[in-house]
């Protein structure tokens, strides 16, 4: 259930640099969460610069991009895993975006098991062994 998505401005950023995001974001997921990584998704959301304010200024004019991110996660991942992908995703934004750390801002939404269905069928059964080894952990 991995999922990362970016909210960017667009025309600010390379091909390379996007591609580094995506592939350096679907690695440190994977690791963080130590799972495989065939289920690990990112996107990239681009709005027009002319559709994203940043202190009430319009990109378009200017104003330098304030990326947004936010990942989803099942209930029972751990504080510390969901901290270190709140910082892990900061770093390579900054890293790979050249932004500037003080403009980024990202969250977690933890997903109650029963409510996230993997291939139509809910993860709290197709994973019903590893929630419940998280859950005995926390």
């Amino acid at each position: 259930m991995p999922i990362i998505h970016f909210h960017l401005a667009e025309g600010r950023y390379s091909e390379a640099q996007q591609r580094r995001l995506l592939v350096e974001s679907s690695q440190l997921y994977a690791h963080v969460l130590r799972c495989p990584m065939d289920r690990v998704r990112a996107y990239l959301q681009f709005y027009p610069q002319r559709l994203v304010a940043v202190a009430g200024e319009l990109v378009s004019e200017g104003t330098p991009d304030a990326p947004y991110f936010h990942f989803l996660v099942l209930e029972g991942r751990s504080l510390a895993e969901r901290h270190a992908l709140l910082t892990g995703f900061t770093d390579l934004i900054v890293d790979c975006l050249g932004v500037e750390r003080s403009l980024v801002r990202g969250g977690c939404w933890p997903i109650p098991p029963e409510d996230w269905a993997i291939g139509g069928t809910p993860a709290s059964v197709v994973r019903a062994a590893e929630v419940a080894a998280r859950a005995a952990t926390c």
